[in-house]
């Protein structure tokens, strides 16, 4: 009898602990995820189409700055916060200064911010994040070789607007009062003074 006790404990524990990673790999926010690519994804495949298709520049014009304007709107101000807990805006104070401000959530109780977001929400969230605008670059490499002029300012504003947002989610991620360029020039320092340590100790 006292066996079968043993058992049971065991097989409840490892259902406690298949339930729990099925909540952190579980998407919570199914609609800001889904809506987190559609923009982004959909302007590129105008742009992909337009270009193979020929169809009239000023219509595809238009269609992809609205949905790249769509898309800086709801991943800068609502999906960032739902899906990593993290938000980015600009203010301006009294004296009419403006100032950035890059913040993540902090935890509450027992709570941390990771345990909010799930694991895939995270995922889908950088992966859409970082991939988009890399993309973008690809196509201003491409209007430049192939001389399509015309098609630069939308490629150009691609590249800005998602790049915005991908510059100020690393901001927020890495810390609001973390300079980038700082933190290359330390991680380079203490690798030159491993490899003087290293050298000094092998002589």
């Amino acid at each position: 009898m006292r066996r079968e006790s043993n058992d049971d404990d065991d097989v409840s524990l490892f259902d406690a602990e298949e339930d729990s990673a099925t909540r952190k790999n579980k998407i919570k926010h199914p609609m800001a995820s889904f809506f987190h690519l559609f923009f982004r994804v959909s302007a590129i495949l105008v742009y992909l189409l337009c270009g193979l298709v020929g169809g009239s520049f000023i219509a595809c014009m238009v269609t992809i700055i609205l949905l790249l304007s769509c898309d800086f709107w709801t991943v800068k101000n609502i999906t960032g916060r739902l899906m990593v807990g993290l938000r980015w805006w600009n203010q301006v104070d009294d004296d009419g200064k403006s100032h950035w401000v890059f913040e993540s959530r902090k935890a509450s109780g027992n709570q941390s911010s990771a345990s909010r977001s799930s694991n895939s929400e995270s995922r889908i969230f950088w992966l859409g994040l970082v991939i988009c605008p890399i993309i973008w670059v690809i196509f201003a490499f491409s209007t430049l070789i192939s001389f399509k002029i015309k098609w630069l300012a939308v490629v150009i504003l691609g590249v800005v607007l998602q790049g915005a947002n991908l510059y100020g989610y690393v901001r927020c991620k890495v810390g609001a009062r973390t300079n980038l360029k700082n933190m290359a020039t330390n991680y380079f320092g203490r690798q030159f003074l491993k490899q003087a340590f290293t050298k000094q100790e092998g002589s």
